[in-house]
């Protein structure tokens, strides 16, 4: 548990909160129990429940899961009172310590979040963690970049299970960053004592923030999944060539296998007794393969 206060204003996070941490909000504030009991139950859906003594929300933040590759959604569970504002969330999240970890050594950044209301400051957190996503959306768009640069390189087999990955993660980065406009608006429709109309005008710029972002995931999905399309493209036409090579190569030594047979069935081959008999035959295999390929080339299949 950190503490972080200024003036009347109080934040409190918990990391991975125990049941001392539960008792410890119970006994200390007059906090509904509904709310209480959510920050120990796994949230699946974002949400916002409006209580008499306070305001609970329920967001996900996109982590990154460095050992899969890929984006999954961090609850973080958030309980407004009139001077509290309390955190909970089961994962360490970077942004979240790092912002503690300033607000403590930095007077002057206490006075900025913490002067006015706890919805300023939570204002703050929701600014800090949407911000922290453009980073991570710069990083998509190089290993974009990348992945084209090496399907244009003829290495469209080792980037099926690159552009694979890659579009998962930006997948599950979209499926965890969209709820949370309606969280947004939400705390914009909300009437509640403890979120001021002057601090409205900031969340609708947050949810300004929050469109770039999808915006910028809408496109990096059009471009992967065109990416995979032409990856496919290339794919198919190097194995169509390849099985048209091995057609080829497979009609040519037809003619020969088929007359090769033949001499194998015959009682007495054709200039058995004949020095050159070996040569003889080779050359007419030759000329069957040669009246092979000048049909294909008449009818243009070469």
């Amino acid at each position: 548990m950190k503490i972080i206060q200024h003036k009347k204003i109080t934040w409190i996070d918990f990391e991975d909160p125990k049941n001392d941490d539960i008792t410890y909000l119970q006994e200390n504030f007059d906090i509904h129990p509904l709310a209480i009991e959510e920050l120990v139950t796994p949230t699946y859906q974002p949400k916002v429940v409006q209580y008499d003594n306070c305001l609970f929300l329920s967001i996900h933040i996109p982590l990154f899961d460095v050992e899969h590759r890929t984006t999954y959604p961090g609850e973080l569970d958030i309980i407004l009172t009139e001077h509290h504002l309390i955190t909970s969330h089961r994962q360490s999240i970077y942004q979240i310590n790092k912002f503690l970890e300033d607000l403590e050594k930095s007077e002057g950044k206490r006075r900025t979040s913490l002067e006015k209301t706890p919805t300023h400051l939570l204002h703050d957190l929701i600014e800090i963690l949407l911000d922290s996503c453009f980073p991570r959306l710069n990083h998509i768009s190089e290993k974009l970049d990348t992945i084209e640069a090496q399907v244009f390189a003829g290495k469209e087999k080792e980037m099926v299970f690159e552009i694979s990955v890659l579009k998962r993660d930006i997948l599950n980065f979209r499926r965890t960053l969209k709820p949370q406009r309606s969280i947004l608006e939400s705390i914009l429709q909300k009437n509640h004592p403890f979120i001021p109309t002057d601090i409205k005008v900031y969340f609708q710029d947050l949810i300004g923030t929050n469109i770039r972002l999808w915006n910028i995931l809408e496109s990096q999905k059009e471009t992967i999944e065109a990416l995979e399309a032409t990856n496919n493209s290339l794919l198919s036409n190097k194995l169509d060539l390849t099985m048209k090579v091995l057609t080829i190569f497979s009609a040519i030594l037809l003619p020969m296998t088929v007359y090769s047979n033949m001499l194998a069935m015959s009682a007495t081959i054709p200039f058995a007794n004949n020095p050159h008999a070996f040569w003889i035959h080779a050359g007419f295999m030759m000329l069957l393969s040669l009246i092979t390929i000048t049909i294909f080339r008449i009818k243009k299949w070469l």
